[in-house]
């Protein structure tokens, strides 16, 4: 792939900071959404949407650092500690032990990565190399995108102003069973109006990729994610015009909230809730079962994020034509991945880890400059003091970013399938190989171990892994 602007090269500032915000757009909805799905799942928690865009920030600096500015990745809050971070809150006595959890159970998830990084740095990484070549890592990369299809396409029906619902289910307790009613959020909008506003917004981004100049080229997420907000905030209005919910796609319930308590300072600017402030006063809270139940609900994780991130790394590196595993190193990238995680963790309470969005967003615009993601991370610090911004952000319709995401996660998964490209396929053994991870991952294979979650990327490199090990010393195929 030729790159327009490769790792090392600096662009002028006025495109640096328009390539910066295209790089923050394509990561920070899920970035600041992991916040939310806390608050929803625990009713003590309190995490500042904010607080997780400046930690991404922060930590992706310190990635950058280590790293040794070669590798073009953004680092956001990571949905596979989601389960770690609720078992974090049921284990605490009090909401601030729970925030003191979600930090140090960052640290011992860091903590696995740095030990990862000191056995790599001694022993080199053709261990890695011979355990995960490129049959089981090609399909593994192709399985990461294609895991998030489900994301991509249900998002891509449903319209940005939501209204709670009740919702009933069904528990049973010692052979008993009771209607449990609670509350679900549905879109009032036709899914055929958001499709139509998510496809205006993919259409958008790929004529500009396609046909377009210089800018189009390089910024067609912007021009794709405006098009399609122009799109829904006109259908929008209309709607309110003619009293038609079927297409109003644009909540403008986040701008609101502004101004909710009268125009201020804090209508433009407002300092994040940082989780380090949340957790004051609890470390004397802290006892050795609390200790015990957070090191079960992380360093497993950790363990399966790990290969995840062996195949990000694998993915970019095919995109760059450079081994990132090799310079700047395995273990630097595992070193910047784990600190900036904890670190991260320590202002918003989220582990990070490397961006598939970000991967995506280098692959279709060929801009690997790593000053754009230097200039993208200290923009996600800036802005998560910036209110009206992030009102901004928050208010973009998920159909708009379905849309968007539909490029962003088939270019990943495309990626993936690029690499296996060099591997025949008529051996069986290669085929093998390839078809159980595709199967494993795409039919979405999940084990659980208690609170513990192994997830279907995973699950389909271990047992890609396992399968070439157990078929690579077969005799060769005429």
């Amino acid at each position: 792939m030729k790159l327009i602007y490769d790792v090392e090269d600096k662009p002028k500032l006025g495109q640096l900071l328009v390539f910066a915000i295209q790089q923050l757009l394509a990561i920070m909805t899920a970035t600041l959404v992991v916040p939310i799905i806390i608050n929803s799942g625990v009713e003590e928690a309190n995490m500042s949407s904010a607080a997780a865009l400046f930690g991404a920030g922060i930590g992706t600096l310190i990635y950058v650092l280590f790293t040794k500015k070669k590798s073009p990745v953004f680092l956001g809050s990571s949905f596979a500690f989601i389960g770690s971070m609720l078992g974090a809150f049921a284990g605490a006595t009090t909401a601030a032990l729970g925030y003191l959890g979600l930090i140090l159970g960052a640290v011992l998830a860091g903590l696995v990565y740095v030990v990862i990084a000191l056995i790599v740095k001694f022993s080199g990484v053709n261990w890695v190399n011979k355990l995960m070549p490129a049959v089981v890592i090609g399909p593994t990369v192709a399985i990461i995108g294609l895991s998030l299809a489900g994301n991509a396409v249900g998002d891509l029906v449903t319209g940005g102003v939501k209204v709670a619902v009740p919702d009933y289910s069904v528990n049973v307790v010692d052979g008993v069973a009771s209607i449990v009613e609670g509350i679900e959020l549905k879109s009032v909008a036709s899914p055929l109006a958001a499709l139509l506003a998510g496809l205006v917004t993919l259409g958008v981004t790929m004529i500009c990729s396609v046909y377009g100049k210089k800018s189009g080229k390089l910024i067609p997420f912007i021009y794709g994610i405006l098009s399609g907000y122009a799109f829904c905030l006109v259908m929008t209005l209309i709607g309110n015009a003619t009293d038609c919910d079927a297409i109003k796609l644009l909540s403008f319930d986040s701008f609101k909230a502004l101004t909710a308590d009268g125009v201020g300072l804090g209508t433009f600017f407002s300092i994040p809730d940082f989780t380090f402030m949340s957790a004051f006063g609890a470390f004397g809270e802290i006892n050795g079962s609390y200790i015990g139940t957070l090191f079960a609900a992380y360093v497993p994780v950790a363990f399966v994020v790990f290969a995840e991130h062996i195949a990000d790394h694998k993915n970019i590196s095919s995109i760059i034509e450079r081994d990132l595993l090799e310079d700047p190193g395995l273990h630097r990238t595992l070193l910047g991945d784990g600190v900036g995680s904890m670190v991260g963790a320590i202002f918003g309470g989220c582990p990070n880890t490397t961006y598939g969005e970000s991967i995506g967003c280098v692959a279709i615009t060929k801009n690997a400059s790593v000053y754009t993601i230097i200039t993208a991370a200290i923009g996600a610090i800036v802005i998560s003091f910036i209110s009206p911004f992030i009102a901004f952000v928050n208010s973009i319709p998920s159909c708009v970013m379905g849309g968007v995401c539909m490029a962003l996660y088939g270019f990943i998964a495309v990626s993936g399938l690029k690499m296996v490209q060099g591997i025949d396929l008529n051996k069986n053994k290669n085929l093998f190989v390839v078809s159980v991870i595709l199967i494993a991952g795409i039919g979405g294979l999940t084990v659980n171990f208690g609170d513990i979650a192994i997830t279907e990327v995973a699950c389909a490199l271990i047992l890609g892994i396992l399968a070439n090990l157990l078929l690579k010393n077969g005799p060769e195929e005429e």
